[in-house]
């Protein structure tokens, strides 16, 4: 068990790394004011992060999510075990009560983390080198918070990440589940890998769109305030005023990226888990050791950020 967690980890760190650009784009499309826009789409923000910020502006932020990531793996893995093990019976329904309590329970740490990766995310936005810096970095940026807001302050959009995370990870085992299951990924299958690494994208998409909306939303209570002016005064009243402002279409903003970013993400993760538990188990039999049953797979797989 504690094999799988370290696993998951070091997975997650790899995603993490792949899919950190695209989140930075993701953000600043999600929160971009509509009167005074700066970026006309996904590929256009990219560039002039680029161009504007250098490569390094992409990573802005990066600090937070790999700070959180083990507890998060920890949690989720445990969690989702655990109840997996209590309902008895290993069935898509349970796959997604399993996800869903270890996606709930999880946010207590995803709530702060994504806080500060959103905060430096929009730190220095446009400039190459910020004249005046704001946060140092992830931690001086919780530390700040706190000291200004206190513990609410931390938690700033605590409700809308359950709401997001919730059935997202619900919808990514029970995707994760179903697809494993029709691919029939057995262990002596020799495309066993990349069929994992096909359903682990396609389950964290999947899951992506289930929930993109309140993304949109958590995201702009989490920027809101930065320039120390607060727009929103709770998640009706920003659901409210980005309607009014901008249509339905707000709630898609960012998509693309978050798209491009899912796939490789979670493939990247579900490879370097994969190759990992077969490296630590090289000696026990490999491949097979790794991936025992379709039926366990979510439980050794599943990657800290969808």
């Amino acid at each position: 068990m504690a094999l799988d967690f370290v696993a998951g980890c070091i997975g997650g760190a790899a995603g993490v790394l792949v899919g950190h650009p695209f989140d930075t784009v993701k953000v600043r499309l999600q929160v971009q004011s509509v009167d005074k826009p700066l970026y006309r789409g996904t590929f256009h923000c990219f560039q002039s992060i680029v161009r504007q910020e250098s490569v390094f502006g992409l990573y802005k932020g990066i600090g937070s999510p790999m700070m959180g990531l083990t507890f998060i793996n920890a949690i989720v893995f445990g969690v989702q075990g655990n109840t997996m093990r209590l309902l008895g019976q290993d069935t898509p329904l349970n796959q997604f009560l399993a996800g869903a309590a270890a996606g709930a329970i999880q946010c207590v740490i995803c709530c702060p983390m994504e806080l500060a990766k959103t905060r430096m995310q929009m730190q220095g936005t446009g400039e190459k080198k910020s004249k005046k810096k704001m946060y140092k970095n992830s931690l001086d940026c919780l530390v700040r918070i706190y000291k200004k807001e206190g513990v609410w302050g931390i938690n700033r959009g605590m409700v809308s990440t359950f709401i997001r995370e919730t059935p997202a990870f619900g919808v990514y085992f029970l995707a994760y589940d179903v697809l494993t299951r029709s691919l029939g990924c057995e262990p002596d299958d020799p495309y066993m890998i990349p069929k994992l690494l096909f359903a682990g994208g396609m389950s964290g998409i999947a899951s992506w769109i289930s929930t993109y909306p309140v993304d949109v939303i958590k995201s702009r209570l989490q920027a809101d305030g930065v320039g120390g002016v607060n727009q929103y005064s709770g998640i009706m009243d920003c659901v409210r005023q980005s309607w009014q402002k901008e249509g339905w279409r707000v709630f898609s903003r960012g998509l693309t990226s978050t798209l491009l970013r899912a796939f490789p993400v979670n493939a990247t993760t579900f490879a370097t888990v994969t190759l990992f538990l077969m490296y630590m188990r090289g000696d026990e039999g490999g491949l097979k050791d790794c991936e025992p049953t379709p039926h366990a797979l979510p439980q050794q797989a599943q990657p800290s950020s969808l």
